[in-house]
C-alpha cells in the first residue's frame, strides 16, 4: 500500500475569508458535500470569530450544525477564546483548532492581544471543549516568518507548542502564514518541534512560489498532514503580503506522482475546482486548470 497523506481542505474557511464577496451558505454546504464525495476526510469549514471582524465566516454556526450530523469527515473550526468555544459546543462541533501566533506583531493584529495573553485566554476554552468531548488541535501562525516581526525563532515555536499541548492539543500545525518560508527554515523549525512527540502538520502559502518545495521538505522529515485550499485561493486578512494557500490540486498532483495516497478522486476534485472558480469569479492561483488522472491505487 502507498504511503498515506492526510489533506485538510481549507477553502471553506481560509480560502473564502480573504475574498471580497461573501459566499452564500447554501453554496458552502454544496461544496462541502462535494468535497467529501471526492474523498476528502478532513475539512476546515469556518471560524468562531466575531462576525463583524470576518463577515465571510459569519455563518460558521449554521455550517457546523448542518454538516456535522452524518458527515463522514472531520470538520474543523477555529476557536480563539471562551466565547468561541461556547459557540462551537452549541453548534455541535466535534473538532476545533486553536490558533496562536508565534510572533507578537501578528498576534496583536490577528487576535487583539500578544501571544502570551492569547494562550492564557485559551485555557478556559480548552477546559470547556475537553469537558464537552471536542477534539483539540492547534495551529501556530507565523511559525516561520512574521510580516511585522521578521524571522521567527524555532525555540519560540517550541515553547508555544508546549503550552498548546498542555492545553490538550493532539496535533500541532505549523503555518507559513505569509508564504515567506523556505526549505531550510522548514527543516529547522519542524525538527525542533518534532522533539515534542506530537503529530505535526504544515499549512503552506505560496507567496514566493515555494509551497511545493516546502511541502516536499516537510514530507522528507516525516510530516504527513497538510492544509491546502482548492485553486490556491485565500490568505490572512491580518497579515500584509499574505498570498494564496498551497493549492489542493497542485499538492494532490505532487503526492500522487510521488506514490503517496490521499484517498482523493482527482477527477471529482477538478470538477469542484471549476465550481470554486465560478463562485469567486476570478482566475484561481494554482497552476493547474485540470488534474490528470492517476492509478486508482494512489487515490
Amino acid at each position: 500500500m502507498a504511503d498515506q497523506v492526510l489533506v485538510t481542505e481549507v477553502v471553506l474557511r481560509d480560502g473564502f475569508q480573504d475574498e471580497p464577496l461573501v459566499v452564500p451558505t447554501h453554496e458552502k454546504l454544496r461544496l462541502a458535500r462535494a468535497l467529501v464525495d471526492a474523498g476528502l476526510t478532513s475539512l476546515e469549514v469556518g471560524s468562531f470569530v466575531a462576525p463583524g471582524k470576518v463577515p465571510q465566516l459569519a455563518d460558521t454556526d449554521e455550517l457546523v450544525s448542518t454538516l456535522e450530523p452524518g458527515t463522514p469527515a472531520t470538520l474543523h473550526t477555529l476557536v480563539f477564546n471562551e466565547r468561541g468555544a461556547r459557540r462551537a459546543i452549541a453548534a455541535g462541533a466535534r473538532s476545533v483548532r486553536f490558533v496562536v501566533s508565534a510572533s507578537e506583531g501578528h498576534s496583536v493584529a490577528n487576535a487583539g492581544v500578544g501571544t502570551d495573553a492569547a494562550l492564557d485566554r485559551l485555557a478556559a476554552a480548552a477546559s470547556l471543549l475537553t469537558s464537552a468531548g471536542v477534539a483539540l488541535e492547534a495551529c501556530i501562525a507565523t511559525a516561520f516568518v512574521c510580516p511585522f516581526d521578521g524571522d521567527t525563532d524555532p525555540g519560540r515555536v517550541v515553547a508555544i507548542a508546549s503550552r498548546l499541548i498542555g492545553l490538550g492539543a493532539r496535533v500541532i500545525h505549523l503555518a507559513d502564514t505569509i508564504g515567506a518560508a523556505n526549505p531550510s527554515r522548514i527543516r529547522r523549525t519542524v525538527k525542533a518541534v518534532q522533539g515534542l512527540d506530537r503529530p505535526l502538520g504544515l499549512h503552506a502559502h505560496n507567496t514566493y512560489g515555494l509551497a511545493a518545495a516546502n511541502v516536499w521538505e516537510a514530507l522528507n522529515l516525516g510530516v504527513r498532514r497538510f492544509d491546502s485550499s482548492l485553486g490556491g485561493i485565500g490568505g490572512c486578512p491580518f497579515a500584509p503580503g499574505a498570498a494564496g494557500n498551497a493549492g489542493t490540486d497542485d499538492l494532490v498532483n505532487l503526492f500522487h506522482r510521488e506514490g503517496l495516497a490521499t484517498g482523493i478522486d482527482v477527477v471529482k476534485l477538478a470538477e469542484i475546482r471549476t465550481q470554486v472558480g465560478i463562485t469567486v469569479g476570478h482566475r484561481l492561483e494554482s497552476a493547474l486548470s485540470a488534474i490528470p488522472a492517476v492509478p486508482a491505487a494512489l487515490r
